[in-house]
């Protein structure tokens, strides 16, 4: 499950991609647009600057900004920083390899060759989506909302 750090830097970065000539933004009007407790903002945001993320500027007119194009910065790498391995069980993680406890040959393992395909698979997506992909979707969502909303003209 993606916890809940992870999920407010995606929606924090997706905020800030979303601003023109990559406008600094200061931490309050983020907490606010984007519903995030300010303190857990601040941490994350940071975090995310000492990963080179983001960039920040102190003072008056400073804030944060992307020092990444949104097509360059994907899930995976995201949740990575947030959550540590994306895998479901310690011995189906590529780097941080954990043997089970009760597992007598994770060589033949059923259950471990499973979580591996799951973990290739959901690594291979969260690395292909970038923030300019989630960009993306929300304005089809948006568009696609838009046309159903609209009144059907009967035809006369």
């Amino acid at each position: 499950m993606l916890s809940k750090k992870s999920k407010y830097a995606i929606n924090a970065l997706v905020y800030l991609a979303k601003q023109e000539d990559n406008r600094m933004v200061v931490v309050q009007e983020i907490a606010e647009e984007e519903h995030i407790p300010r303190k857990f903002l601040e941490a994350i945001l940071l975090d995310l600057k000492r990963n080179g993320i983001l960039g920040s500027k102190k003072g008056k007119g400073g804030g944060y900004y992307m020092l990444q194009r949104p097509d360059e910065i994907n899930l995976a790498d995201v949740m990575r920083l947030f959550d540590g391995p994306i895998a479901l069980l310690p011995c189906a993680t590529y780097k941080f390899f954990e043997k089970c406890d009760e597992c007598k040959d994770e060589q033949i393992c059923g259950i471990r060759d499973a979580m591996v395909e799951l973990r290739n698979q959901t690594v291979n997506f969260l690395k292909a989506t970038s923030l300019q992909d989630l960009l993306n979707r929300e304005n089809e969502l948006i568009d696609g909302a838009r046309q159903t909303r609209q009144p059907k003209r009967s035809q006369s």
